[in-house]
Order: C-alpha cells, then structure tokens, then sequence
C-alpha cells in the first residue's frame, strides 16, 4: 500500500539531513510537533490545513537554515569573530609575499637570460597564483580553526583592549625626516664624487678604480646632481607644508621615474658601471659578473623607486 508524503514529512526529512545522527529522532520529533501545533492552531481559527501547513512552513523558513540554528552550525564562510584578524592577515600577505615572489621570479629569469616576453608571462603567472594561494590557504587555516571545538581556546583572537589602538602614521612631515633626507642626499652626492676622482674598489694591477664610469662626468653626474637638487627642495617642501599630498606625491614619482628611467636605459647600453672594473678584477669570468651585477643593480634601482613613490602615496592618502 503507498504511504502519502506530506510537505511536513519532506520538511523534516530536508531539515534532518545536516544534523547528526545522534541527534536526528529527538529533534525530527521536536520540529515535527511544533509544525503540528502551529498547524493546528491556524485550523482551528478556519484556516484549511492544507493552507495552513504551507504557511507555517514557509514561516520556519530553509530547512538546512533551521537545522543549522539546531545544530549550532555557522553559514558563513569566516565569522565576524576572525572577520577582521583573517582580512588584516590576508591584506598584509598580499602586501608583502606577491611583490617579493614577482621580484624574485623577474630576477632569477633576467640572470636566466629569458626573453622579456618570458619574463613577463613567468612573473605576472606567479603572481596571480601566489595571491589566490594566500587567499585560499589563509581561509582554510581560519575555516578550520573556527569550525574547531577548540576554537575558543585558540588563541588567535584576543579581547580587544586600549592597547590595542594603533599608533599614528608616519605623514613624513617631522624635522627629523627633512634631516634624514637631506643627509642622505649629501652623502649620496659625497659617495659619487669620491667614486669618481678618488675610486672605490682597489685592484692591485690598477689601484683605486671607480664602481660608475668615468664616462658619466660630467653630464650625466651633473644631470644627477640637478635631480638630487629638486629631491632635497620637494622634502624642504613637505616639511613647509607638514604633509605629503598628492601632489606632492606625485612629483615625487616623477622624479623617481627619471632617475631610474635613467639608470636603466644607462645599464641597457652598458655605460653606467665602469666598464674596465671586472675585467681587471676577474678577467676569466668577466663578462658573467657584469651581467649579474648589472641585473642585480637594475632591480634593486627598480625597487627602490618603487617603494618610495609608494610610500610617498601611502602617506599623502593618510594625510588626507
């Protein structure tokens, strides 16, 4: 003989599937009679049961939901308990781990002596996989430790307290910032002028010889001089102002894109480093030393315009 399923039977069976075993017959009888008694009560104010029953079942709503609120089982994928613990994680991962894998990726290709299509392909590949990674490992890591029975213990959220207030952002603006910088460009100017008359890398055969080439003076080195000379005005004024701004910030990468647009193309055509130093110093390896100093030298001029035009970003977006 055919049993007759009702909506309440396909209810209850929906709801029971998520929840434990253990659990299931005491809480399929719970939710049952509530339904029941929710039902019969609309019959009894002339409700038609049929009606009735669609209407308290659509009142309780997805099964799997309330099976979830039986079950004390979250619906999200990161609860607002690690919320913000697992985004300042996973932002300051993709802050950090996608650049230095793309730099030493471009790096290792360039010594590798791969074409610059190659290059890019390998380091723009790398570094979308890097990020989604992070995202997926940094999230299963969170998934798991909030779906733990032992997650309350865990350690990894801490009763915020006072001391947990950030400290102010450095907006570049101090005195002691305009006398870094105005340091640093007098002894960067100092170590460039003692590299060309006096020499920094002392070969027996030669003497003091310098590191740049005694090609770039004076025009180029003056050219240089002139852009350190405007660095050291763009701090003063910053300082005047008591703040990076965009402007400002942007001056600031337009001076970075010179120099170092500069240093490239000088690399490129092989006129910046001295080219009598590593011949005399290791005539049977020459030629590879030149090529990886001259990538190591590149890239570390690249990053370094990169770092300073962003921070100058990131503190004129602060200063706001």
């Amino acid at each position: 003989m055919a049993t007759t399923t009702t909506l309440t039977d396909r209810y209850v069976a929906a709801a029971m599937r998520t929840v434990p075993e253990a659990q299931r017959a005491d809480l399929a009888a719970e939710l049952r009679g509530s339904i029941d008694d929710q039902v019969e009560a609309r019959v009894a104010e002339g409700e038609p049961r049929d009606a009735a029953e669609r209407a308290v079942l659509t009142d309780l709503g997805d099964p799997d939901k309330l099976a979830a609120g039986y079950t004390d089982r979250p619906l999200w994928l990161i609860g607002p308990r690690y919320y913000l613990t697992w985004w300042r994680l996973l932002k300051l991962l993709w802050a950090i781990v996608p650049a230095c894998a793309a730099f030493g990726v471009a790096l290792g290709q360039t010594l590798a002596g791969e074409q610059f299509g190659t290059i890019v392909g390998n380091v723009v590949s790398v570094t979308l996989a890097v990020i989604v990674h992070i995202a997926f490992w940094i999230t299963l890591v969170f998934f798991i430790v909030e779906r733990s029975e032992r997650a309350s213990g865990s350690g990894i959220v801490e009763p915020w307290t006072p001391d947990d207030l950030p400290e102010p952002k450095d907006r570049g603006a101090s005195l002691s910032d305009l006398v870094a910088s105005l340091i640093f460009l007098a002894l960067a100017a100092g170590a460039i002028l003692w590299d060309q008359f006096v020499g920094v890398v002392y070969s027996p055969a030669e003497g003091w010889m310098p590191f740049l080439s005694p090609a770039l003076w004076p025009w180029w080195i003056g050219a240089l001089f002139v852009l350190m000379v405007l660095e050291a005005l763009l701090a003063i004024s910053v300082y005047a102002k008591g703040g990076w701004n965009m402007g400002s910030a942007t001056v600031n990468l337009f001076l970075n894109l010179v120099i170092a647009g500069g240093a490239l193309w000088l690399l490129s055509q092989q006129l910046l480093v001295n080219p009598a130093l590593f011949p005399t110093l290791v005539p049977e390896d020459a030629g590879t030393v030149t090529a990886v100093v001259t990538t190591v030298f590149g890239f570390g001029v690249i990053a370094i315009a990169a770092w300073d035009s962003i921070d100058a970003y990131l503190k004129a977006y602060r200063a706001r």
